[in-house]
């Protein structure tokens, strides 16, 4: 199997359990968190669809989905245009507030097809390139692509999780 082919799979496994995470929510259920400590669906699929744009615009060396294409203006959020939900607290979370799924799953699937575009021309070689030196070690593509696939499907089996605790508890 080609890298290409490997990443291209490992982020349509995160775009796909989105889409069924996301399937049939109320804005209620959306926004529903189980404490007022912790994640709502919404901020969950928000959170990792940012730092999929973030990490993958940063080593394509182009500018996020969030900003070029109008999603920020479009979610509305009293967050600055760079936040991707680090460090973000109880109230922060609960500003994530959409009126449907279809705005997270259209953000999502905008930012997807950026990343396929960008994976799509990978070969083994490309992923040794070092894309962040802040680190030690410096991190490469590849580690940074597993890093990104690797908190999508942690978030979104969050979600999922929550997603059936709500739906459990609806009935």
């Amino acid at each position: 199997m080609k890298c290409a082919a490997l990443l291209t799979d490992a982020f349509g496994r995160v775009r796909e359990t989105v889409h069924d995470v996301l399937e049939g929510l109320t804005a209620e259920e959306l926004a529903a968190r189980l404490d007022p400590a912790a994640n709502s669906i919404a901020w969950l699929v928000w959170h990792l669809t940012r730092v999929q744009d973030d990490h993958l615009a940063d080593a394509a060396g182009t500018e996020q989905v969030w900003t070029t294409d109008g999603w920020y203006e479009r979610f509305a959020l009293p967050f600055p245009a760079r936040a991707t939900g680090y460090g973000h607290r109880s109230a922060e979370v609960a500003a994530v507030r959409p009126d449907g799924p279809q705005l997270l799953a259209g953000y999502h699937d905008a930012v997807h097809e950026r990343t396929l575009a960008f994976v799509q021309g990978l070969t083994g070689s490309s992923l040794d390139r070092v894309v962040d030196e802040s680190w030690t070690p410096s991190v490469t593509l590849g580690v940074r692509l597993v890093s990104v696939v690797s908190e999508g499907l942690q978030h979104v089996g969050q979600a999922a999780f929550l997603r059936g605790v709500l739906r459990r508890q609806a009935g």
